[in-house]
């Protein structure tokens, strides 16, 4: 079955290889097990019930609720020739009845519903499932189910009998974001307890994150879209008014959007989705209520004008941008009065456990807005999942953090709350350091020597600074759904003097973001852009989105690679016999005539397009971890360079870029063992290092080249952390 399994991924979706944890979730629903399967969004979890559905006999039951993505995930899956179809309300009668005889004849490999409609009717549909052959259920967004999950659906927990009715049949779990008490909860009401869970790396290194105090949002986001003009994106505000307020303002400065909220005529929001999966529209300005329904695997970017309310729904939604792959954004403008709003929000009436539940994941929100660390890594260790930080894809590492000597703020902050009579939180320490003359602060601690010491800074830098040591371990504050900050040992370490703490100033607000990338540099712009017409007039005539022809992956391939008949067509990633077949001959015309009136030497082409790449472009190559580039060039140049001789500055010299990006690529060869550290630092110099490494109890390479009196560069640091 295995085998059948890998013919139909190459057969109906243009694969040859499976992404990592489809395979061996695929194995366990063909073999009749249940399973759960955490997997961010655009890592494929869709295959892993969609091919067990065409290996095993009789018909898969998905159940979803997203009425608004059941006719997309059908007609995707019929441009691939198979058979499904979807059943809900949106359905005309006529068509309702239909659907429901072919599900009788036994004539279609999927069929999407609602959880509404599996148990409506008295229960007629149920009554109706058990006198067919059923392939398996899978259970689409499956944190619906728990009261603990980030989108709760009542209607959802009717799904716990599902299991004691059909014993025999596998079910599969499936969602892009659960925490433990989540996934626990899944198992528990799906009664799949026994089943294996397959977590799959929550990285999605192809998004780049951003998060930035929002100062004049309009200017900001203006300022964004401005620099990806032609690309498609999703504005999420908080509010309905924000989001009409919003699309108004963009509208007026020329581009072309519309609104998306739960305020707007069902027609409406209908047509305004259905404009923007199309690309008739390049930009939706939405509430949260958009997004579920979405499938369009080309957005660039999600960008949030305000705060989310935990990350599970910040992460669920920055991962609908980059599903083909390619390089994304995810930015964030966010403001601590955001934070003051939401805390309202996640108060849960006569149910105390929930409110402290959602409460604290909302300061964790707060604490990824504020952290200095990389937010990639933040995001990964949420989610139980190590990082060693250092992604060069965010805010924070991209920007490169200086650090200062903040010892004598942080015994200023230190020494407030060890002075004042009972614990306060950040908010009050931030108000009595400033001095305010708030009626908050009672008169007898205006008294106190340590009141107004701190008029340097304002009240948010006094926050951010705060925060930064509770993030450090500098202080502690409680979980408490009001917490207050307490010391620690760390904390009399510095107040005695013992301990040097470094902090990091406030960024410059700025948006700007990386360049787009993801695409060959031997890409044909010309050939792209014919080639993008003719998608875009293939998918008007079959009324259909355009990315669901090709996917903007698969284009840049088409593009690069040039294929000139059937059989290469068919070698590139996502192109399956049906699609060849229905879109290839007027593709591969476009693609020949190009290479006739332009003269192009083929060979020589695809000769530069594998040297270039290091790696054959054809596909079917599964996913290919490709190096970090530096200005266009790979750790590969950086590592003959230094085999040649080359000092750190005389390399970033020729690389045009700074010896700190050199030092980085050096760092990475050495874990990647191609290079010793021993080239760097001695092993007895290696011992004193991880000593320092280990007094200091910093991940800050700073304070441990203070603590050994500056006489190591960072990378012999590095190099010797990494001695064994």
């Amino acid at each position: 079955m295995a085998e059948e399994a890998s013919q139909v991924l190459q057969k109906y979706f243009g694969f040859e290889q499976f992404r990592e944890g489809q395979q061996e979730v695929i194995r366990e629903v063909i073999d009749g097990r249940d399973c759960m399967v955490i997997m961010p969004t655009g890592g494929g979890k869709s295959l892993c019930y969609q091919i067990p559905a065409m290996v095993r006999s009789g018909t898969a039951i998905v159940i979803s609720p997203l009425i608004a993505l059941m006719k997309d995930q059908v007609d995707a899956l019929r441009l691939n020739g198979i058979e499904a179809e979807f059943l809900n309300s949106s359905l005309p009668f006529e068509d309702q009845q239909r659907v429901t005889q072919k599900l009788k004849r036994g004539e279609m490999d999927l069929l999407y519903i609602a959880p509404e409609r599996l148990f409506g009717g008295e229960g007629n549909f149920m009554e109706l499932l058990k006198e067919i052959p059923i392939a398996l259920f899978a259970i689409d967004e499956a944190h619906c189910i728990s009261q603990w999950g980030h989108d709760f659906r009542p209607e959802y927990q009717k799904l716990s009998g599902l299991k004691k009715t059909f014993p025999d049949i596998p079910v599969v779990a499936l969602t892009a974001t659960a925490d433990k008490l989540t996934r626990k909860d899944i198992a528990e009401s799906l009664n799949i307890e026994k089943g294996k869970k397959h977590i799959a790396s929550f990285n999605r290194p192809n998004i780049h994150y951003y998060v930035y105090q929002r100062e004049g949002g309009n200017r900001q986001l203006l300022d964004y879209v401005n620099k990806h003009k032609n690309q498609s994106g999703i504005i999420y505000a908080l509010s309905r008014k924000s989001v009409e307020e919003l699309s108004e303002y963009l509208n007026s400065k020329g581009f072309k959007t519309l609104p998306y909220h739960a305020g707007l005529e069902r027609s409406v929001r209908q047509s305004n989705q259905e404009a923007f999966v199309k690309d008739q529209v390049k930009i939706i300005v939405a509430t949260i209520a958009f997004g579920m329904g979405i499938d369009k695997s080309n957005i660039r970017y999600v960008l949030h004008m305000n705060m989310p309310k935990n990350i599970e729904s910040y992460y669920q939604e920055t991962g609908r941008a980059g599903r083909d792959g390619l390089k994304s954004d995810a930015v964030l403008f966010y403001s601590r009065s955001d934070y003051a709003m939401l805390q309202r929000f996640a108060e849960v009436d006569g149910n105390e456990e929930q409110t402290d539940i959602m409460q604290k994941k909302l300061r964790q929100m707060l604490d990824f807005c504020e952290t200095v660390k990389c937010r990639r890594q933040f995001l990964m260790n949420y989610f139980g999942e190590p990082h060693q930080g250092n992604c060069d894809s965010c805010d924070t590492c991209l920007d490169g953090a200086e650090y200062f000597d903040g010892t004598v703020p942080a015994q200023k902050v230190l020494s407030a709350i060890a002075r004042l009579d009972r614990s306060y939180g950040v908010n009050h320490i931030a108000e009595f350091l400033t001095g305010s003359q708030s009626k908050k602060i009672p008169e007898h601690q205006r008294q106190l020597k340590t009141y107004g010491v701190g008029t340097e800074y304002d009240k948010n830098r006094w926050i951010f600074y705060i925060r930064q040591m509770i993030s450090e371990n500098w202080l502690l504050q409680n979980n408490d759904q009001y917490p207050t900050l307490h010391l620690n040992e760390n904390s009399w370490k510095v107040l005695r003097g013992e301990a040097t703490v470094w902090l990091v100033p406030p960024k410059e607000v700025k948006t700007k973001t990386a360049e787009s990338s993801g695409t060959s540099i031997y890409m044909d712009s010309q050939l792209k852009a014919k080639l993008w017409y003719i998608r875009k007039d293939l998918a008007d005539r079959l009324d259909l989105p355009p990315y669901m022809i090709y996917s903007d992956a698969t284009m840049v391939e088409l593009a690069s690679y040039m294929p000139v008949s059937e059989y290469e067509l068919s070698k590139i990633n996502g192109i399956g016999s049906k699609k060849v077949e229905q879109f290839g001959s007027e593709i591969l015309q476009v693609i020949r005539r190009h290479i006739k009136k332009e003269g192009i030497d083929l060979d020589m082409h695809r000769a530069q397009l594998k040297k270039t790449q290091q790696s054959e472009p054809s596909p079917k190559r599964g996913k290919t971890k490709k190096k970090k580039k530096a200005t266009g060039t790979t750790l590969l140049e950086t590592l003959e360079l230094y085999r040649a001789g080359k000092s750190v500055d005389e390399i970033a010299k020729i690389k045009s870029v700074k010896p700190p990006t050199i030092e980085k690529h050096l760092t990475e060869l050495i874990q990647r063992g191609e290079i010793s550290p021993l080239e760097f630092i001695s092993k007895e110099e290696a011992a004193e290092i991880q000593k320092a490494a280990k007094e200091t109890g910093q991940e800050l390479l700073r304070p441990i080249r203070e603590k050994l009196d500056k006489r190591y560069s960072y990378l012999q640091i590095k190099a010797g952390l990494l001695v064994k």
